[in-house]
């Protein structure tokens, strides 16, 4: 099936928080302002998934719907075997409406106030919000830039995790906004130093689909069969499929006992109970049917990534790009040109009008950075490139 990803889709008057919402982000956002922000793609949806919601819209009645069915299981199960050989039980999956909402259930059912939660700065913002207006203390064991490739410094993070308040460890994996994917000897080395001090680990999976041509994404619990009931994995159709909207996300969780406490917090107090109808439609579809659109969406966010990269370096040679192994998401430096980071992104907003992400959001190794979305037709990416190059001059 074709897909022409260059075509510019109009997504004005559709509540588009990219497009429409700018000023949350930007006070002074204009109607000229290019939206770079955002963690959503500028590309249509998979036929398959459009025909299957026009199907269920034609049956004309939208009534509380539940996707604990056998089919609904069996496509998510399905997709994790087929791309990563990743067996799951259909027991240990249980629904939140996204993912951040689901790390922010699981800080209230594993930890209390005074815990200490480990994250790796500069690491996607949401963790530090969840953390710390639960008054659990945040540790940070920061990643080591090496000249824009991002190491994890192990001996820090074993120091920390020996900490008696550490309970808890957020991984992301992939990374956002870094765009490591980490390697199988990384992961097995993290592993061990948290689940052999007793540190629980919520490995946030989101972006697993979204990986470079050749490189490989681990799901860190297939390296711990042995730990499986220490380790939680959050997924989502909602990168892969671009259907955050949707707001379906499926969480693994192998042990009884906190799928129990997941139930009496989320289910009975909370009274989260339900997908809504066209959310379990939409990724039931995109996990049987969506995996030819995905290639396609692969191969054009390649060479959109290898299009940044090329017009950095011929055009804003100070700045660089980290090496994205997964993730849309471009990580750029401007340290060199030495603009102070309010100034750098008054430039961005007032002068380029390119509304892209403040490194520092993802905490203070961002300091001189910006994160650029670059999941959209290649003439919008061109024509923010081409703004940026102008201000920098």
């Amino acid at each position: 099936m074709g897909y022409d990803l260059n075509k510019f889709i109009d997504r004005s008057n559709t509540n588009s928080v990219k497009w429409e919402y700018m000023q949350n982000v930007d006070p002074q956002a204009t109607a000229d302002t290019i939206p770079l922000w955002v963690a959503d793609m500028d590309f249509p949806c998979a036929e398959p998934i459009i025909k299957a919601l026009h199907e269920r819209v034609d049956r004309k009645i939208f009534g509380y719907s539940s996707h604990d069915h056998e089919d609904y299981y069996n496509a998510v199960r399905g997709w994790f075997q087929r791309r990563f050989d990743w067996d799951i039980d259909a027991a240990d999956l249980v629904f939140s409406p996204g993912v951040v909402p689901a790390v922010g259930f699981l800080l209230d059912i594993l930890t209390e106030p005074g815990d200490g939660v480990l994250i790796q700065r500069p690491v996607y913002h949401p963790f530090t919000r969840l953390i710390e207006t639960r008054n659990r203390v945040l540790i940070n064991n920061p990643l080591t830039n090496r000249n824009g490739y991002y190491e994890m410094d192990f001996a820090d993070l074993e120091r920390k995790v020996k900490d008696p308040r550490t309970k808890l460890m957020i991984l992301c994996s992939p990374h956002n906004p870094v765009g490591r994917v980490w390697k199988e000897d990384e992961l097995r080395t993290l592993g061990r130093i948290c689940l052999d001090n007793d540190v629980f680990i919520i490995s946030d999976e989101i972006h697993c689909d979204l990986v470079r041509r050749g490189v490989k994404h681990t799901p860190l619990e297939t390296l711990f069969p042995e730990y499986r009931d220490r380790i939680i994995t959050t997924t989502a159709p909602s990168k892969t499929f671009n259907l955050a909207g949707m707001q379906v996300s499926n969480i693994i969780i192998h042990a009884p006992k906190i799928r129990a406490k997941w139930q009496a917090y989320v289910k009975d107090q909370l009274g989260i109970m339900w997908p809504n109808t066209l959310s379990i439609v939409a990724a039931q579809a995109a996990y049987c049917q969506g995996e030819g659109w995905l290639e396609k969406v692969l191969d054009y966010v390649d060479g959109n990534l290898a299009f940044l990269q090329d017009f950095l370096e011929k055009h804003v040679s100070k700045a660089r790009c980290s090496p994205i192994e997964g993730t849309y998401l471009a990580w750029v430096d401007f340290t060199d040109y030495g603009y102070s980071q309010d100034e750098l992104i008054r430039r961005m907003y007032r002068e380029a009008k390119v509304l892209v992400l403040d490194g520092t959001l993802f905490g203070e190794e961002g300091e001189g950075f910006i994160r650029i979305n670059t999941a959209c037709p290649r003439d919008i990416l061109k024509e923010a490139l081409e703004r940026i190059a102008k201000i920098v001059r």
